[in-house]
């Protein structure tokens, strides 16, 4: 059989005219997106055909070789990726169903001690982001939104609020499923990937409790409660940089909410909020009453609090003992994928590995799914006399209820996977990140911006590492190769990922979700107006971060 390889400079034997019909798969996705209007599975569709016509026309590949490199990539977009999701959305309804949940909404109540900044903190920063960590998909946001306006905040401060919450948690959001993708589609090990993010999202977590502070109550604000916020957004920055690093980077975000609220409680106990009558008055809300006693017991918080618990004891599990890592990785499945194998090859003649790796057992969605069994049995159990209920039955139907929920959603994920696959393997992504490396180490400072437009467009971090980490990989190795050795493929996934974080805010699906959560419908240019000087700023600060890393900064990243 005829083989087949990539070529950079197809299009008229000129790099940059070959690049710059590479883009227009992308740009045919963000003119659906944005300028027509259409949904984001409909732009996908598009854009996935757009693609695959470059493919064969300007680059050249075989239609055959097309067709099946979106096969590829829609495989890999359906399992791990969407099952993922299902599972994290899933596993949360699952505390929802049971009743639990209002529990946890009450606790954060009694933590803040009436100071609705420090609960707005806990809910929007600590909580929601436990939310990103097992469910993402614009659930933190939506939830997390209306629980803030039952505190008496303003909608519009509510909805600011809760999406420059959700930046810092969004890089391992859905355990970890963007730093993953990044790995998979840039071809490097997603741990050093995640390890290297580590070193970046905690030093913007830090701040987030601070913007959160200047939101709600202005320089008050931050001069009344600056000291607790302090002590969150760094337990919660430490927890993220030694869980990436040290141990299972699925898990950062997990870990490092429950760190932060653990460290919040004892604090708390010690350090009393001021300026709490004060801030009451200007939102308009009743004193609080000396008397009032909770319904809450410490058993109650405690199986509350038992389905993180669980997550992070399965996980564990999973990635620490030597022999069930073994066992699990035992069970991978290769299944090998017809055509490319014997006809994708690389310029030296070796054929590229396509080969689609089925984890069926050994991947975060199962590990998510079992759980949730485990969560559901011991809520079946202990139902405090019919006070909760939870059957079985009802915990299985909601895997069905929620699929159908995200069936539009898991389309656009799919189309967006396929489109990556066929980007890469004809070359055009390869194309533009030779062309761009052209722009020398400066790009470093540049990098994070693709991740930032890429999910500002998309409201996905996934789907921006998707688009784009085959093009950051081509232009570090490009750098790298004319002596620029701290910019490395590693560092710019993770600057593409850490930069897509502060671009979530100002999405159009973010954006929806809140002004629906807090009665905005139609007024979704407010809550732009009020997000996008932070995200701007935000993103600045995480260019300059990176390009201090590879540059100056090198031991933030070398030896992970």
């Amino acid at each position: 059989m005829n083989t087949w390889f990539a070529q950079t400079d197809a299009v008229g034997g000129s790099l940059g005219l070959s690049a710059l019909v590479a883009t227009l798969p992308l740009i045919a996705f963000f003119v659906m997106l944005l300028g027509v209007k259409a949904r984001a599975h409909v732009s996908a569709i598009v854009a996935l055909a757009v693609s695959i016509l470059v493919a064969v026309i300007g680059f050249t590949m075989p239609v055959d070789l097309a067709l099946m490199s979106a096969v590829r990539g829609g495989l890999y977009g359906l399992f791990p990726i969407v099952f993922v999701i299902l599972m994290a959305i899933w596993f949360y309804q699952v505390t929802v169903l049971s009743g639990r949940f209002e529990d946890l909404r009450r606790t954060f109540d009694a933590i803040g001690g009436g100071d609705l900044r420090i609960q707005a903190i806990l809910i929007a920063f600590c909580f929601g982001g436990l939310l990103e960590a097992l469910a993402g998909f614009g659930a933190p946001v939506a939830i997390t939104a209306t629980m803030i306006l039952a505190l008496g905040v303003k909608p519009l401060k509510a909805a600011v609020t809760v999406l420059i919450a959700n930046t810092a948690p969004v890089a391992f959001g859905a355990v970890a499923i963007p730093i993953t993708t990044a790995g998979e589609i840039g071809g490097r090990d997603a741990a050093h990937i995640g390890a290297v993010v580590g070193h970046q999202a905690p030093i913007l977590a830090f701040f987030v409790p601070f913007i959160i502070l200047f939101i709600l109550d202005g320089a008050r604000g931050l001069k009344d409660a600056w000291v607790p916020a302090a002590v969150i957004g760094a337990s919660f920055g430490i927890a993220q940089w030694a869980t990436a690093t040290y141990f299972a980077y699925q898990l950062t975000d997990v870990i490092a909410c429950i760190v932060s609220l653990g460290v919040a409680v004892v604090f708390l106990r010690f350090w009393k909020p001021r300026g709490v009558a004060g801030v009451r008055e200007r939102y308009g809300l009743e004193p609080l009453d000396p008397n009032a006693k909770s319904e809450l017991t410490a058993g109650r918080v405690w199986m509350a609090l038992l389905p993180y618990a669980i997550v992070v004891v399965v996980f564990g599990l999973a990635n620490l003992i030597p022999s069930l890592v073994a066992w699990l990785n035992s069970t991978n499945l290769k299944v090998h994928m017809p055509l490319l194998q014997e006809r994708l090859v690389t310029a030296a003649g070796k054929p590229v590995n396509s080969d689609y790796k089925f984890q069926w057992l050994n991947n975060p969605g199962t590990f998510l799914l079992i759980s949730g069994l485990i969560v559901a049995l011991i809520y079946m159990i202990f139902n405090e006399n019919g006070r909760y209920k939870l059957s079985y039955g009802s915990a299985i139907k909601e895997i069905g209820t929620t699929a159908y929920r995200m069936r539009w959603s898991a389309l656009t994920i799919v189309c967006v996977l396929a489109l990556a696959y066929v980007m890469n393997y004809s070359g055009q992504t390869v194309a533009m990140g030779e062309f761009i490396a052209g722009l020398g180490p400066v790009y470093a400072f540049l990098a994070p911006a693709l991740g930032w437009i890429g999910t500002a467009v998309t409201g996905s971090d996934t789907s921006a590492n998707a688009l784009f980490s085959k093009l950051q990989v081509t232009a570090a190795e490009q750098l790298s190769s004319n002596g620029a050795h701290g910019v490395t493929p590693e560092l710019l996934l993770a600057a593409n990922t850490t930069g897509g974080v502060v671009g979530k805010m100002i999405s159009p699906q973010s954006l929806a979700i809140a002004a629906t959560s807090v009665d905005m419908e139609g007024k979704e240019s407010d809550i732009f107006k009020a997000c996008l000087p932070w995200s701007m700023l935000l993103l600045f600060g995480i260019c300059l971060l990176v390009f201090l890393q590879s540059n100056i900064l090198h031991f933030m990243v070398s030896g992970l």
